[in-house]
């Protein structure tokens, strides 16, 4: 039997993902207890199923740490606001991290290297990358014709959507299809390989070779790619 983890989750949006890994640790499918949630975001519903769940619920705001560039271009402190997650999450010691929609960049530190799980709609490197999130992803693999999309549980560094990557679930893509049916179709995918990469995190089966690749030790101690 697995160590349950103590885990964090940060969001942005609607906790969707952060619903179906607390269904999913109700099943006794995932080990994990998820002690804080931290939003990007004040009125993102994700807080209000934290608040429901009884969990602890925070907001680190980004637009505390703007500042207006050239052009009056709005930019983030990324490093400050990074900080001030810290915060939170280091006194606390937790055993993972996910981020399960979270908008802004946080930058790793030492301490949760190799701790720290985000799930991207696509198969990473295919439409991923700063500013590809959500539906905007969808829309555009709907636009570049692909036949194949999916899911991507990787190990966050501190580059967009760069870490080692950990399942990828695919998904067809039809001539038909709308952005909106490619993400009802992927999401289905997501609620399967979140908790798959939580296990094989649990199990330490997770082998890092390097910033960018990682393996999965095997039942009987071989590699997987």
């Amino acid at each position: 039997m697995n160590k349950r983890l103590k885990t964090a989750v940060l969001l942005s949006g609607g906790g969707s993902t952060f619903k179906n890994l607390l269904e999913k640790r109700e099943q006794g499918r995932i080990p994990i207890d998820v002690e804080l949630v931290v939003s990007s975001r004040l009125g993102a519903k994700g807080l209000e199923i934290a608040r429901d769940a009884g969990i602890r619920a925070e907001v680190v705001d980004p637009k505390g740490y703007s500042f207006n560039g050239r052009e009056a271009e709005i930019l983030y402190d990324w490093g400050r606001m990074s900080r001030e997650i810290d915060k939170l999450l280091l006194p606390e010691k937790f055993d993972l991290v996910c981020m399960a929609g979270y908008l802004s960049h946080y930058l790793i530190p030492e301490e949760l290297t190799g701790k720290v799980f985000n799930i991207h709609p696509s198969l990473v490197p295919m439409f991923c990358g700063q500013g590809m999130y959500g539906m905007r992803v969808h829309r555009a693999v709907v636009a570049s014709g692909v036949k194949l999309t999916g899911c991507t549980v990787h190990l966050v560094n501190n580059q967009y959507d760069a870490g080692p990557i950990v399942v990828q679930r695919s998904c067809p893509v039809y001539s038909e299809d709308t952005p909106e049916d490619v993400r009802r179709r992927v999401f289905k995918e997501e609620c399967i390989a979140y908790p798959h990469a939580i296990n094989l995190f649990a199990e330490g089966r997770i082998r890092i070779i390097s910033n960018t690749r990682a393996f999965i030790r095997m039942k009987d101690g071989k590699d997987e790619a």
